[in-house]
């Protein structure tokens, strides 16, 4: 019945807004009408270009931009998108025929006018999207004909506005402001609310018993807050319940029976709270169920066997849990599941084979459990999957996996961290497929043999991580060919010989006017293994990937090419702990966006260039243990570095603000006086000596002797 209300408001709106504007075009507007337009476009900063036609010498207002006229009264003003800025007048409170107001997208800001809570007969306020401020002017007989309410996405602060006297309120959005405090259910239920979203807000507290007064209510979002305690038990009674986002907050204890209740759910996202023990095994009845997130919480147990029977399940994430058990749903009802989410938790056995019937599956993350054996053969029907994430778990055959996954044409991330870590070797034959490969994880699996040439052919890679690993040989320098290639991570393996000269050409690196950044991934967590023992660096999407060049902990050998200078977009370049020899290209100064140059524990010699003092955004620079001379350029970033970047090398001058040709003169100088002053006191000495010496001769001379 409401949902109609709502229908039958909003074709009535519409007749009044292109009906009655369109046949009223070049009537003239009431006075006091054309007045309150006028104060209102007079009271904003300029004259908006987005206000086509206002102006005090055309009477006929209805024809002017955004005005909506029934019978010579303005009954609609859609100002959206606009460009406007500066205050709303508080003349537009003099619109007492208004229905609707639109002011959404625009620049307004401030505090609104307390007099439009006097717009009788306005049914729809949707100024959201600016950047208005202070209390929203709500009153307890204010607004008593209102419908719908948009406020969000501006920066309203104080309690949450309620509306006691608006008999027929279906829909009040308020998220994205700055409201705290409390949420006060007992002024939100007077009307037939449908909406209630109060999402990225301050709330805190316990959510309110008594929302389930609210019997129409379809959807409930208060996520984004810091609310606390558990979901008070009523809210499991709301009849028409479809949407309950209750994500980011600070809930706690368990998810009783009762959520069995909300039947008509089509939206469950309690991600990102405290929430424990198991997940109740209740879904068997909630046949209109598409999205289930559980993420981040501390449910244990097993997975709930009832989501086998949610046939119109599109997402299920129960993502950094401690479930445990095996992954024990029957998939075969499952046709729409298109996100598959159950990683960081304690599952174990084997990957169900029944997945593969999943044939809209896009994104499947399996990552970080205790799962083992081989990835199932029929794992290439999943031809829509594109985000595979398998790392942390005890799989065995990569030969395999690699054949069956190679056959996905629309697999664009792969991460196999953590895995074949029984001594296997890298496969290099009968692999041709991966067309539409942009990240390839393999790191941290032990694995021997030599960089495959089957990657020559991924030419849509932008990441390729082989980190931790025993491989070796020389580096192709088919490598440093692959125009999409910006992160690459080789660091901690036994590859030899020299760094190919295609490294310092990678397309992908060099021009200032392209860019390295691909579309996001799904919402899910890029993990990047940076040592055998420690924690991962997590990344949610591709793009937020800084490009680097991780080589380091191998054999290389040779010197470090001077058109590296090239790689204007390179953030990162680690060749720390190799072989390289022969000085510090100067032309490293050139890499603009360098933010750490990791050089350490090689044979390089020579002096440091000065002119790595151009790299404003370096933050990190390491070349200790090498055999560098001279001193350590000053100024810029190199006064935030210590003298532990720089040590072992002995011939190197640790000390800063003068050089250590400086320090050489200075003693030399102290030398040279402390030695004139010794003369001179011996010389002094040895005169007044002889004077004594020869005045005692002439004495003894002058004296008789016997």
């Amino acid at each position: 019945m409401g949902s109609f209300r709502w229908l039958s408001h909003f074709l009535l709106v519409a007749v009044l807004l292109h009906v009655h504007g369109g046949l009223s075009l070049n009537q003239t507007c009431q006075p006091t009408d054309l007045q309150a337009l006028l104060d209102f476009s007079n009271g904003l900063d300029s004259k908006a270009a987005g206000l086509v036609g206002w102006g005090p010498g055309d009477a006929a207002c209805c024809s002017w931009t955004g005005v909506a006229c029934d019978l010579g009264r303005v009954v609609g003003l859609d100002l959206s998108n606009k460009s406007l800025r500066g205050d709303i007048s508080s003349s537009v409170a003099s619109l007492d025929g208004l229905v609707t107001l639109n002011l959404s997208r625009n620049s307004l800001r401030g505090a609104p006018p307390a007099v439009l809570g006097r717009l009788a007969r306005l049914r729809g306020a949707r100024p959201h999207a600016n950047g208005l401020s202070g209390p929203f002017p709500a009153s307890d007989s204010g607004f008593p004909a209102i419908e719908v309410v948009n406020i969000s996405f501006n920066s309203f602060d104080g309690p949450h506005p309620a509306f006691p006297a608006a008999a027929n309120l279906t829909s009040l959005d308020i998220s994205g402001n700055n409201f705290s405090g409390g949420i006060n259910s007992s002024a939100l239920c007077s009307g037939p609310v449908e909406v209630l979203r109060f999402s990225g807000n301050g709330f805190f507290g316990e959510i309110p018993s008594g929302l389930s007064r609210c019997k129409a209510l379809a959807e409930l979002s208060l996520d984004g807050n810091d609310l606390s305690g558990n979901i008070p038990g009523d809210l499991y009674t709301l009849p028409r319940l479809t949407r309950l986002s209750l994500q980011e907050n600070q809930l706690t204890g368990n998810l009783g029976n009762d959520l069995g209740n909300l039947s008509q759910l089509v939206q469950l996202d309690l991600s990102y709270n405290r929430f424990s023990g198991s997940i109740p095994d209740v879904f068997g009845g909630m046949r209109r169920l598409e999205c289930l997130n559980l993420a981040s919480n501390r449910f244990d147990g097993e997975l709930p066997a009832s989501l086998s029977s949610c046939q119109m399940l599109r997402v299920i994430s129960l993502r950094n849990n401690s479930l445990s058990g095996e992954i024990a749903i029957n998939f075969k009802l499952l046709q729409k599941l298109n996100t598959f989410d159950t990683g960081a938790n304690n599952l174990n056995g084997t990957i169900p084979s029944g997945i593969a019937v999943c044939t809209e599956l896009r994104t499947l993350n399996l990552g970080r459990n205790h799962l083992v054996g081989e990835i199932p053969e029929n794992f290439k029907d999943l031809r829509s999957l594109s985000y595979l994430s398998l790392t942390g778990n005890d799989f065995m055959n990569l030969s395999s996996a690699l054949h069956v996954l190679q056959h996905l044409p629309n697999l664009t991330s792969l991460v196999l961290t953590r895995n074949f870590r029984g001594g296997e070797t890298m496969p290099v034959d009968g692999i041709n497929g991966f067309k539409s490969m942009q990240v390839l994880v393999l790191a941290n699996c032990l694995l021997t043999g030599i960089i495959p040439p089957w990657l020559q052919g991924l030419e849509s890679l932008n990441v390729l991580d082989i980190s931790w690993n025993k491989l070796s040989g020389n580096i192709p320098p088919w490598l440093g060919k692959l125009n999409n290639l910006f992160y690459v991570d080789m660091s901690n393996n036994s590859f030899t010989g020299e760094l190919p000269m295609s490294f310092t050409q990678m397309r992908s690196l060099i021009s200032s006017n392209g860019s390295s950044e691909q579309p996001p991934t799904e919402d899910l967590p890029l993990f990047i293994k940076k040592n055998s023992s420690g924690k991962d660096l997590q990344y949610n999407q591709v793009s937020s990937l800084p490009p680097s060049l991780i080589l380091s902990n191998n054999l290389l050998v040779g010197p470090i090419w001077s058109s590296f200078g090239r790689l204007v977009k390179l953030h990162v370049l680690d060749l720390s702990w190799n072989n390289f020899s022969g000085p510090i290209p100067d032309e490293l100064s050139n890499m603009s966006s360098l933010e750490m140059l990791n050089l350490g524990h090689n044979n390089l010699n020579g002096t440091i260039p000065s002119s790595l003092t151009k790299l404003n955004f370096l933050s990190k620079f390491d070349v200790s243990y090498n055999n560098l001379t001279g001193d350590i350029p000053s100024g810029g970033q190199f006064s935030t570095f210590t003298n532990e970047d720089f040590e072992g090398n002995s011939a190197l001058c640790l000390l800063r603000g003068s050089s250590c040709s400086d320090k050489a003169l200075s003693v030399e100088a102290w030398r040279a006086a402390y030695f004139l002053m010794i003369d001179r006191f011996f010389s002094t000495l040895y005169v007044l000596t002889m004077v004594n010496v020869n005045r005692l001769r002439r004495t003894w001379e002058n004296e008789v002797h016997p």
